[in-house]
């Protein structure tokens, strides 16, 4: 059975013991779906846990978070006459006008076009710097985390695999699953021989300081690899997607292992190329074998 506590700003809301009801927490929410009230204006959405103020310090409020959110001239609308983006900037708006000790946010983006949904990422943590709240953002996108966070905590089956600034989770993933889930990453095996990590690739550091023939896992990114076209080399070019900035290209090597390389979009290489490998990673992630696995 769990258990523990659970404080907000050196309170205690919940324990064993005692549990503070929820609606004086303090707490606000911003759901996936938003949960705006479809037959109230936007500006009665956003003053609907403000009725414990009079009526000027209720509209005084309104106004400002109207103001904050860029959604002066909208309050008379209901939700269903606004787009994605403006219904999430009234719910936004909703929690955040409660001055709200830790604000909670579901996958807020998740029904936006990619396009908006960068564009409300950049204003929603813009404003979260000015109002300076204490913020928790649940996705399942690395992209959107990394956009967003000052400390990304990374889950596994209920499991925290790491918790760390978004740099350190990239760059010094502490598990293969956290490795692979914040971008991705090819894992190349290898063995301790003279102090180094041997593979198919070449040699890397023993940053694991493990023990002569131990087998690890090296941890590369697409981009620490780079290609050269060496018609003597046995590696093949087998796809190639172009993402516009970039050519994602898969290659084989002659284990019949694939690992992946990012080069320019300018860089176009047929698929069938035989190339050489060059690995250009700036540090080195290496795991246990065993941990592969896991």
């Amino acid at each position: 059975m769990r258990s523990g506590e659970i404080f907000l700003s050196g309170r205690r809301v919940s324990s064993s013991a005692e549990t503070i009801p929820t609606e004086e927490r303090h707490v606000g929410m911003v759901f996936q779906e938003y949960a705006l009230f479809p037959h109230l204006r936007v500006s009665d959405n956003i003053a609907f846990g403000l009725r414990h103020l009079s009526r000027a310090e209720r509209r005084c409020q309104v106004q400002e978070m109207l103001r904050l959110t860029g959604l002066e001239g909208f309050e008379r609308r209901y939700p269903h006459e606004l787009s994605g983006g403006q219904q999430q900037r009234v719910a936004l708006s909703r929690a955040l006008v409660q001055h709200p000790v830790v604000l909670l946010l579901d996958e807020p983006f998740s029904n936006l076009d990619p396009d908006m949904a960068g564009h409300m990422r950049q204003e929603l943590h813009t404003l979260l710097r000015r109002m300076k709240t204490t913020t928790i953002l649940v996705t399942h996108d690395h992209d959107e985390a990394f956009a967003m966070a000052d400390r990304i905590a990374v889950l596994n089956q209920g499991v925290l695999e790491q918790m760390d600034s978004p740099e350190l989770i990239y760059h010094v993933p502490s598990t293969p699953f956290v490795a692979d889930f914040v971008g991705q990453a090819d894992f190349i095996t290898g063995q301790i021989q003279q102090g180094m990590v041997h593979t198919e690739l070449g040699e890397f550091p023993n940053t694991l300081r493990s023990e002569e023939g131990t087998a690890v896992v090296v941890m590369i990114r697409p981009d620490d690899i780079h290609l050269m076209p060496n018609k003597s080399a046995g590696s093949r070019i087998v796809a190639r997607q172009f993402r516009g900035s970039e050519n994602l290209y898969t290659v084989q090597l002659p284990s019949g292992q694939v690992v992946h390389s990012s080069e320019s979009s300018t860089s176009v290489y047929q698929e069938g190329t035989a190339v050489e490998l060059r690995v250009s990673a700036t540090h080195t992630v290496l795991f246990r074998a065993d941990q592969q696995s896991q």
